[in-house]
């Protein structure tokens, strides 16, 4: 691993990263693995722990490369990635996105990557190549770990469903995962009690989501949601 570091700072390469993900810990962790300027070529100019830090960090410091976590308080990475558009798509420096996430689902990683990520990796890759997937993104390349790749192919290479749900679009992490939960049966409670949020919280997110999706009740979003098979 020493060894792979070193080659990547005897050529010279630099990437400025933000960290966003709302485990300090982990962010912790990341920063001494892969933060070291010198050993690996990667400055770490800020962090971030919800969707309001990470768009004012990334907005002030404008790095190259942006690890974001999916599962975000305030919106998930998908709310980043929109309210960080205009970054994206400058025509000069653009700041680039890989997701970092524990998921592998494939929902979340076709949701990130229609909202403008250049790649997905899990948190089970080793420093080194977590560092290897930092300038290929800066440099334009999109990045996936393997099993990942399979699900964008799939996702874009499909005839049969478009390549953007705009009604699932207008719903924040949150609010998708209640929504699966009410689709699969979950009372109230058991939502709040698997979610660790109260049952008013539930309430909320789903008359949010009944708003969104322009639907009466529980019955019509269950339809809903299985028509997408996303129960």
């Amino acid at each position: 691993m020493t060894e792979r570091y070193a080659q990547a700072d005897a050529v010279g390469r630099r990437v400025r990263v933000v960290l966003v993900d709302d485990h300090r810990m982990f962010r912790a962790g990341v920063q001494a693995e892969i933060g070291d300027t010198a050993r690996t070529g990667v400055e770490v100019v800020g962090e971030a722990a919800d969707v309001d830090q990470a768009v004012t960090v990334i907005t002030a410091t404008r790095p190259e490369v942006v690890l974001l976590d999916v599962h975000l308080p305030g919106g998930g990475g998908v709310e980043v990635l929109r309210r960080c558009a205009p970054l994206t798509a400058a025509a000069e420096n653009p700041v680039r996105f890989l997701a970092l996430s524990v998921s592998d689902a494939a929902e979340d990683v076709i949701g990130v990557i229609r909202g403008g990520a250049r790649g997905y990796v899990t948190k089970t890759i080793t420093g080194a190549d977590l560092v290897d997937s930092v300038f290929r993104v800066q440099e334009g390349d999109a990045v996936f770990s393997p099993r990942l790749a399979g699900f964008v192919l799939d996702a874009f290479a499909s005839t049969d469903a478009p390549p953007v749900d705009e009604d699932l679009d207008r719903l924040t992490q949150r609010e998708r995962e209640v929504l699966r939960l009410i689709a699969r049966g979950y009372a109230y409670k058991e939502i709040a009690k698997q979610l660790f949020i109260s049952v008013k919280t539930v309430e909320s997110h789903v008359s949010a989501v009944l708003r969104k999706l322009q639907l009466s009740n529980r019955h019509e979003l269950t339809r809903w949601a299985t028509a997408r098979r996303l129960v």
